[in-house]
């Protein structure tokens, strides 16, 4: 019986229907006719007679996966994005569902003899490759054991999940706000002024929503206003989350040790690039010796300079950093990051962004009429040599109890024959409301790069033979070597100046300009992985250790103390609004990692033609085109033709200044 014949298979891709709406119930029952496919796809499976092949068995695996895939998908998009509470709140209860779903499967063992008999002779190596992947998830999940180990690791992975989408929900809508009087509001943009009006008293209200938080702390001169929007920001979901991560920590540590790990972080590195803890410490004491010195430098220079301005000052506190940077940079390099913003208007960086990724994939960009969740979103097809290979979702700007942070996310799992790939950015840049151009400051550019680099892996990705290897569907620390990569396009002067024109005049941003801007945002950076290197090291910590003993507020401060040289603020609770705890777990050194990778990728492209180089075409053959059909070591040497090497994120690392420092 064919795949296609599966129940629910005429149903709409979508959750939400022809114009956008969607409710609690009507959710529900799209989640529930996805699960039910699935578990009909399971039934076929296991019924097949006779000798297995990819054909008459592999296929049904592969449809339950997709039929799983396509309600977890949607049902973390709308929990991430409804406008509707009820809606978010059924949402997160059908990923839970979906979750137990996926949990009873990675512990079917019936499914997993079923795939374990099938003879891969003749087979592709793609196929091969997800057939030998599958069966080593299921052995990491204990399908081996007996049936009562079984039900218990259920139940355990049962209230992680739970756990895991309580912390998020927490964060999502623990946003804060802080008032702030007229008088503390000096080197704040005048946009951002005009945006925030006086209220009878000369008050202003400031949300920790990233378009209001990110220019307090960078542009502010008020210190005391960067404290309140810091410990605001910083205790979003504090005190409710500080409990749930401890009970999580626990509860993955518990599968661990049923498993025969000696850690949580042991068992989720065990099928990664990495593929061990102990190896990702071996990585983060090299991290450790490459960016020492280097921010160590940095943070003298910058402490001299405010020493300067404030005689007798003995530290630079941690509120303090983006700002003293900040003013560092217009000293020393003659550039002041609010004079480009009126070149980044979000609608032209937009277009950039889009109009870099069609040239450099050779794909082609339409707006499209299919609907959305939300009446702000924008919808795109993708066409590649004039055929339709994709759709993407752009949900860009803020709204009350949608999620703060910028990421991607996939919609629908894409597979030759059968979907097109479809996937969403979900940001929080500025803008999207009347009369409010959205002026980005250049770091928001480079994420809006580096967000579209994971959309672009999900398309171009989402084209392969099974859905289990669509788009995302590589190792977890190789996912943000794509994000990073394209990040990098941001440093092109002739890419720059084709969209950031002045919002007003029309002028483009001059080359000098960049030229300062390019100096001074090379200035920092050991300082930025001396960051990783403390979220890296928590994360992993958190994970590797007997959660029994541990003192979340202890080990926070501790760790920071011990790799970062700004003073420590009591009542710093950042790890209860650490979003990445969830996804990555102890796996948080995926952005380092990954950005070794990316920086000797993009090492490969011809600085004087990025966009038109050979090397664009081999990176999306490939790289991005595989998606997951082929391990992430591989991928590297296939494009590269040997291993990642070191050399050009120490280049890059150590990069010097084109120019001597000029007023510090």
């Amino acid at each position: 019986m064919p795949v296609e014949s599966l129940s629910a298979a005429n149903q709409d891709l979508h959750a939400w229907d022809a114009g956008g709406a969607v409710s609690a119930e009507a959710l529900a029952a799209w989640v529930s006719a996805r699960l039910a496919a699935h578990q009909e796809a399971l039934a076929r499976l296991l019924v097949v007679e006779g000798p297995r092949t990819p054909e008459n068995s592999l296929i049904y695996y592969d449809a339950a996966i997709e039929q799983l895939n396509l309600a977890g998908s949607q049902a973390g998009v709308l929990n991430s994005v409804a406008a509707d509470k009820a809606v978010r709140d059924q949402a997160q209860l059908d990923a839970q569902r979906v979750a137990v779903a996926g949990s009873a499967l990675s512990l079917n063992r019936a499914v997993y003899e079923a795939l374990a008999a099938i003879q891969l002779e003749g087979a592709s190596p793609a196929t091969r490759h997800f057939v030998e992947r599958t069966l080593l998830s299921y052995r990491l999940a204990g399908v081996d054991k007996d049936q009562a180990t079984r039900d218990r690791l259920q139940a355990l992975h049962e209230k992680a999940t739970r756990l895991s989408l309580e912390f998020s929900r927490n964060i999502q809508e623990g946003g804060k706000t802080i008032q702030a009087a007229s008088g503390e509001l000096d080197g704040l943009p005048a946009d951002y002024l005009a945006r925030h009006p006086l209220d009878e008293k000369g008050n202003v209200v400031i949300s920790t929503d990233p378009p209001d938080m990110q220019p307090v702390m960078t542009f502010a001169s008020n210190a005391a206003l960067r404290e309140r929007m810091f410990l605001a920001y910083n205790t979003r979901a504090y005190p409710v989350n500080q409990q749930i991560l401890l009970d999580l920590l626990a509860t993955r540590q518990e599968i661990a040790s049923v498993l025969g790990f000696r850690s949580w972080a042991d068992l989720a590195t065990a099928d990664q690039m990495m593929g061990s803890a102990v190896n990702v410490r071996a990585f983060l004491a090299k991290l450790n010796d490459a960016s020492r010195d280097g921010a160590q430098h940095e943070h003298k220079l910058v402490l001299e300079f405010v020493r300067e301005r404030q005689p007798g000052l003995q530290a630079i506190d941690i509120t303090s950093r983006g700002y003293w940077y900040e003013q560092f940079r217009r000293a020393a390099f003659d550039f002041d990051s609010q004079s480009v913003r009126p070149y980044f208007p979000y609608a032209q960086v937009e277009a950039g962004v889009l109009e870099t990724a069609a040239r450099l994939f050779k794909v082609e960009f339409k707006r499209s009429s299919a609907s959305a969740w939300h009446e702000s979103v924008s919808v795109f097809d993708v066409f590649d040599g004039g055929k339709h290979v994709g759709r993407f979702y752009l949900d860009m700007h803020p709204r009350e109890g949608k999620d703060k942070w910028f990421s991607a996310a996939p919609v629908v799992t894409g597979v030759r024959g059968r979907a097109l790939p479809e996937a969403a950015l979900i940001c929080n840049f500025p803008g999207g409301e009347k009369g409010d151009p959205g002026l980005l400051q250049y770091s928001d550019v480079v994420t809006y790069f580096h967000e579209f680099g994971h959309l672009m892996h999900a398309i171009l990705g989402g084209q392969t033979e099974w859905a289990g290897l669509s788009g995302f569907a590589t190792e977890g620390d190789f996912i943000e070597v794509p994000s990073q990569m394209l990040e990098e396009f941001f440093r092109d002067e002739k890419l720059l100046q084709a969209f950031a024109k002045h919002h007003e005049t029309g002028e483009t941003l001059p080359s000098e300009t960049i030229k300062k801007m390019k100096r001074a945002g090379s200035f920092g950076r050991a300082d930025w992985v001396r960051s990783q290197l403390y979220y890296t090291t928590l994360s992993l910590d958190l994970h590797d250790q007997d959660p029994a003993g541990i003192d979340l507020d202890a080990i926070t401060k501790s760790l920071y103390q011990s790799l970062q040289p700004w003073t420590w603020l009591d009542g710093n609770r950042m790890y209860a609004s650490f979003g990445h705890l969830t996804g990555y777990s102890s796996n948080y050194y995926t952005y380092a990692f990954d950005k070794v990778i990316a920086l000797d990728f993009f090492a490969q492209f011809d600085p004087a033609d990025l966009l038109g180089c050979d090397a664009g075409e081999r990176y999306r053959k490939t790289v991005l085109e595989q998606g997951g059909s082929k391990p992430g070591r591989e991928m590297v040497r296939d494009f590269l033709g040997r291993d990642e090497e070191f050399e050009a994120f120490s280049k890059w690392l150590n990069e010097e200044f084109e120019s001597e420092l000029i007023g510090a």
